[in-house]
C-alpha cells in the first residue's frame, strides 16, 4: 500500500454502484456546500484561477486574483499583457513563469479562435494551453453547469481508491470508473464532496477512520492504524 492508500476495487460494477448509492446521502449530509473555493465572477476568471491553482492552495490563489482580475478583465487584456508584469502579479502562486505563459497562450487562443470567449465543450477547452481534462471538467461543471466528466484531483484519486471504487492510478481511468458507477447528475457533486472529504477526514498519511462517515463502506478503513 502506498502513502496515498489503495485497495482493489470491490465487487462488480453493480455492487460498486450500490455502495456508491449508500455513500451519496452521507456525503450530502456532511458536505452541503458545493460552492467552488476559487473566487471568480466569470468563466474567464475561473479558467485563470484554475491554472493558478496548480501546485498552489485555493486560499493563496484567492489572495492573488483580486488585483489580477482588476488589472485584466478580458481575454484581450491577458493576450496583450506585459509578461513580466503578469508574472509579478502571480509570483506567489509558484511556477509563475509557466503559469503566465499558459494564461497568455490560453487568452490568445480565445481571441484568435473563440471571439475572446471561453468555449463550452471539452474538446475546445482541452486545446487551450494550460487546460487539461481535469481543469476542463472544473470549468464546464462550475461555469456552465455541464457534466461532461468527473473531476479527478489528488483527493478524488486517493479517496476513490481507498473506497474500492477503482483500482486504477491514472486519473483518466479513475474518471471512467467513477462515471460508470455514478448517475450523470452526480458527477460534479460526488467528486466535489470526495475532495472535501479528502481534505477534512481522509488525508494522505493519517486518515481519521474512526471519525469517517464512510467507515463501514470502506475496505481500507483502519489500514493506517
Amino acid at each position: 500500500m502506498t502513502d496515498g492508500g489503495s485497495t482493489d476495487a470491490i465487487g462488480t460494477t453493480e455492487e460498486r454502484r450500490a455502495r456508491v448509492q449508500k455513500m451519496i446521502p452521507r456525503l450530502e449530509e456532511a458536505y452541503d456546500d458545493l460552492e467552488i473555493t476559487l473566487d471568480h465572477s466569470s468563466p474567464l476568471e475561473l479558467v485563470v484561477a484554475t491554472i493558478l491553482s496548480a501546485q498552489c492552495t485555493d486560499a493563496r490563489v484567492n489572495r492573488v486574483t483580486p488585483d489580477l482580475f482588476d488589472r485584466y478583465r478580458t481575454a484581450e487584456d491577458y493576450a496583450g499583457a506585459d509578461r513580466e508584469e503578469l508574472e509579478e502579479l502571480i509570483r506567489s502562486t509558484g511556477f509563475y513563469r509557466n503559469k503566465a505563459k499558459y494564461i497568455q497562450g490560453m487568452a490568445r487562443k480565445l481571441v484568435e479562435e473563440h471571439d475572446g470567449r471561453v468555449p463550452r465543450s471539452m474538446e475546445a477547452l482541452t486545446e487551450l494551453p494550460g487546460v487539461a481534462r481535469k481543469t476542463a471538467n472544473v470549468i464546464l461543471s462550475n461555469a456552465f453547469e455541464r457534466n461532461e466528466g468527473v473531476v479527478v484531483d489528488t483527493h478524488v484519486q486517493r479517496v476513490s481508491r481507498r473506497l474500492g471504487l477503482t483500482d486504477h492510478e491514472r486519473p483518466e481511468k479513475i474518471e471512467e470508473d467513477l462515471m460508470e458507477v455514478l448517475p450523470r447528475e452526480r458527477w460534479r457533486s460526488f467528486a466535489w464532496r470526495l475532495i472535501l472529504h479528502g481534505r477534512n477526514t481522509c488525508s494522505a498519511r493519517s486518515p481519521s477512520c474512526g471519525d469517517c462517515i464512510l467507515e463501514d463502506l470502506c475496505p481500507s478503513a483502519h489500514a493506517f492504524d
